[in-house]
């Protein structure tokens, strides 16, 4: 087990051994879960995206940048950051997704993995920076419940949609990244952290887009036992729903990144942390742990917690999510 001197009323390592986090299984999928999601994904497949590049905003690490808006599922239009090679064709491409409370700039996620790269980085619905939306709360809180009465309501049904809107935007901005765009046109990575993590395992096994993708402290991994941890993330917030509306768990199964992730045949780069304060770790190595295709794991000592080595640990995974992409999509 990790630890560090913190002020929590909770242990944000829950108790786990490594050893321990490395079993912590999935839960069963409803019998309609796989129908379920190829639904959605065909749903969103068919949205006319009708992106548009605004002015450049920023020119950094070969990269220009640009505003990006586009349409998702029931008209909402999004917005985001486009990132192309300021010199040459985009030769890869990049869904680059974002923690809960969005993004106000593209920040440290760029530049993509990979040199040559073209990157789109949306804000899903309701979230912070370009994605708020009427009607949908941007506080974590708020935004992780909204709608969640039926599982065609749930707003984390559609913020998946979002990122296979975003998706499609990139490949109608950048077409020789499109399949068909040409000979070998590559298919496209995806990284997520926290919030985009747990997204990104629900949106990856429908999407045969995608062909490799580093998910760091995945977030909605094993919500029942999520609703039994206490934390400081999201997650907390559903626990106090669940309190009041226990029949919410058949609605959480069809959004469990864990139960996702036992489809998720493409190359994956799991990073889970030993003590994380807002995900707790279990549900974090839940995700890794059912992954049906190749899969690494690189362990962090905490995550959504500043601490000695972070910088470090940072930068030991920067190196390998060069690596792993140069070897799954270079």
């Amino acid at each position: 087990m990790t630890s560090f001197v913190h002020d929590f009323p909770f242990d944000p390592s829950y108790g786990y051994t490594r050893d321990e986090l490395l079993s912590v299984p999935a839960p069963a999928a409803p019998d309609d879960f796989a129908a379920f999601w190829r639904a959605r994904h065909d749903k969103a497949r068919k949205v006319a995206t009708e992106p548009e590049i605004g002015p450049l905003e920023d020119e950094r690490d070969g990269l220009r940048i640009h505003g990006v808006t586009f349409t998702s599922v029931g008209g909402v239009r999004l917005g985001g950051w486009l990132a192309l090679p300021t010199e040459g064709a985009a030769e890869h491409g990049f869904v680059i997704g974002h923690g809960y409370g969005g993004r106000q700039e593209p920040g440290p996620d760029l530049p993509p993995p990979l040199p040559r790269s073209a990157a789109i980085l949306p804000c899903v619905r309701g979230m912070g920076g370009r994605g708020l939306w009427p009607g949908i709360p941007d506080a974590a809180d708020a935004h992780v419940r909204h709608g969640i009465e039926s599982r065609d309501t749930y707003v984390i049904g559609d913020c998946v949609a979002d990122l296979w809107c975003a998706a499609s935007a990139l490949h109608e901005l950048v077409p020789e990244l499109a399949p068909g765009g040409g000979p070998g046109a590559p298919r496209l990575g995806y990284l997520g952290e926290s919030f985009g993590g747990g997204l990104g395992a629900l949106a990856l096994p429908w999407d045969d887009r995608f062909g490799a993708a580093q998910l760091t402290v995945p977030t909605f991994g094993n919500h029942p036992l999520r609703l039994t941890l206490r934390c400081v993330g999201s997650g907390d917030s559903l626990r106090a729903y669940h309190r009041e509306h226990p029949q919410v768990t058949g609605v959480l199964r069809y959004f469990d990144a864990a139960t996702a992730a036992a489809q998720l045949r493409l190359p994956t780069l799991v990073a889970a942390a030993l003590f994380d304060p807002s995900v707790p770790p279990p549900g974090q190595f839940a995700v890794h742990n059912a992954v049906a295709g190749p899969r690494e794991l690189q362990v962090l000592s905490a995550g959504h917690f500043e601490h000695e080595g972070l910088a470090g640990e940072a930068a030991r995974l920067r190196g390998n999510r060069e690596r792993f992409f140069r070897a799954h999509l270079g």
